[in-house]
């Protein structure tokens, strides 16, 4: 168990983020086109797993606009933007915004993904959410970065997360 806080208020994630050096737990998840997308499915590329509670909230929104601007000049790299948002809501935000260049996808079924990553909010007021991590991946699968954002209205360190990938 890890824990964080909210507007300085301690809560807990089921449990701890993949070790670095450690091979990704494989997930399963749900597209915006329905679709139901797996570790597999991005077999090769280095991947960025922006995982957050809602895209409906300034911080996860602004992240996940961060990281489409700052992976379109990255060759074979994908950014996958995780939540229990519905995939409509996903779509709808990254529709408006004419974000491209980020892949969205919901735990919002089995919540499998959350206990796999041991990002699930086990209490608090963001109680069955996902805790604001990243966690990036080189092309063999390889965890190489891992940050777990102590204060969950904080950014990302979205520059340690990218030099990771170099």
């Amino acid at each position: 168990m890890a824990t964080v806080t909210l507007k300085g208020n301690a809560i807990n994630t089921s449990g701890e983020l993949p070790a670095i050096g450690s091979k990704t737990p494989d997930f399963k998840l749900t597209a915006v086109d329905l679709s139901t997308k797996t570790l597999n499915d991005f077999k090769g590329n280095k991947l960025v797993l922006n995982i957050f509670p809602s895209v409906d909230t300034g911080t996860c929104a602004q992240s996940v606009r961060q990281f489409n601007k700052d992976v379109s000049n990255l060759e074979n790299t994908k950014v996958l933007c995780i939540s229990r948002d519905l995939p409509f809501a996903q779509a709808r935000f990254c529709g408006a915004e004419g974000l491209e260049n980020v892949v969205s996808l919901s735990d919002f079924k089995d919540a499998s993904f959350g206990k796999a990553y041991g990002v699930d909010f086990i209490d608090g007021p963001l109680d069955a959410l996902l805790s604001r991590s990243i966690v990036v991946v080189d092309e063999n699968g390889t965890v190489i970065y891992t940050e777990q954002v102590a204060e969950t209205v904080d950014e990302p360190n979205y520059e340690a997360a990218l030099n990771a990938l170099k």
